[in-house]
């Protein structure tokens, strides 16, 4: 897959039903855009999405090419793409967790705080662990308070730490 034509929407975690629909846990808060998808990509093929759901936190979605439980079964643990529309890259205050991680984090005052290594998706809000040069962790709600500016181009992200959060 081409970094700049695909991109990751999520992972198959699981088959739903008997005529092979499978279940997909979303890296994307963004149900509209995967409810709409025609097609998909799984180990570089393309599979055309007959109909998808949103249902308890995740996405069930019946492909044209997988008839059965264990046809669905096989595909479990991939991860799964959708194309990347050129006018997704410009969306303000909205990131793909790749672009986050391993991006250099620092306070208001221009101190270095640490890398970004992980994300973590909550009920709530995500939260990043950012990781010092010491090797101390530090999570960060990943909330408008906390996250000032993110410049994914400079791999540069601005950042209030709040009392008690160091």
């Amino acid at each position: 897959m081409k970094d700049l034509e695909y991109i990751e929407f999520g992972k198959i975690v699981n088959t739903h039903a008997l005529k092979g629909e499978i279940k997909i846990y979303s890296y994307t808060d963004n149900v509209d855009n995967i409810l709409k998808l025609k097609n998909v990509y799984i180990n570089n093929e393309k599979y055309a999405v007959i109909n998808s759901r949103f249902l308890k936190g995740m996405f069930t979605m019946k492909l044209k090419e997988v008839n059965s439980i264990e046809e669905a079964k096989e595909l479990v643990g991939n991860i799964i793409y959708r194309e990347l529309n050129s006018s997704e890259l410009d969306v303000e205050d909205e990131y793909f967790v790749k672009d986050l991680e391993g991006i250099d984090v620092y306070d208001e005052q221009d101190i270095y705080v640490g890398v970004l290594e992980e994300v973590f998706t909550t009920g709530a809000n995500d939260v990043y662990k950012v990781v010092d040069a010491n090797g101390k962790e530090i999570y960060l709600p990943a909330i408008k308070q906390v996250v000032k500016s993110v410049d994914i181009k400079s791999r540069k992200m601005v950042v209030h730490i709040m009392e008690g959060l160091r």
